[in-house]
């Protein structure tokens, strides 16, 4: 049974919701956000809240139903204040740089790493190494950061590489000789 669906979500004021057939946007201040919703799920716009129920009583549309929640939630704080993710790059000479809506990651290899940053997602970079990542939509911010730590994971003999702040890496010992 789905504890987190049955939460009715509150909808803060300057925020408008619509569901138009299977189309569900919220309009806010910082933008707006659409998603495509499935035929098992109902979900009641009422004055300032929004109830998703669903359609039928079987476990696999009552996961539906928390996953649709959790994603409208998403949308309606997204839109009055945007997710972030705070990045830093650790390593000699590895730097990272943005320039009109492209961003260049000197990573230690050869050519530099060039990520094109999709719309709805500003990327700051500070003091050469540290990468702030926002938008409005929380899956969008993630997916972006998650990239750009592909480039380089952080390998644990020396920390090198790029890591979400916060994000621990056990280090192993290096090679020992006798």
């Amino acid at each position: 049974m789905s504890r987190v669906g049955n939460k009715p979500i509150s909808i803060p004021g300057g925020v408008n919701c619509s569901l138009l057939g299977n189309v569900f946007t919220v309009k806010g201040p910082k933008g707006t956000l659409s998603q495509l919703l499935v035929d098992d799920v109902n979900v009641l716009v009422t004055g300032s809240t929004i109830e998703v129920s669903p359609v039928r009583s079987i476990p696999s549309v009552r996961a539906l139903q928390g996953t649709i929640r959790s994603l409208l939630f998403n949308m309606v704080q997204g839109v009055v204040q945007p997710y972030f993710k705070d990045l830093e790059i650790s390593g000699v000479g590895f730097r990272a740089a943005v320039s009109n809506s492209l961003l260049t990651l000197n990573l230690g290899y050869a050519e530099p790493r060039r990520y094109p940053i999709p719309a709805g997602i500003s990327i700051d970079v500070t003091d050469g190494v540290k990468l702030k990542v926002s938008g409005i939509d929380k899956q969008l911010v993630g997916e972006v950061a998650a990239r750009i730590r592909s480039y380089y994971p952080v390998e644990p003999y020396k920390g090198k590489g790029v890591r979400i702040v916060g994000q621990f890496v056990v280090r192993k010992e290096g090679k020992k000789t006798s």
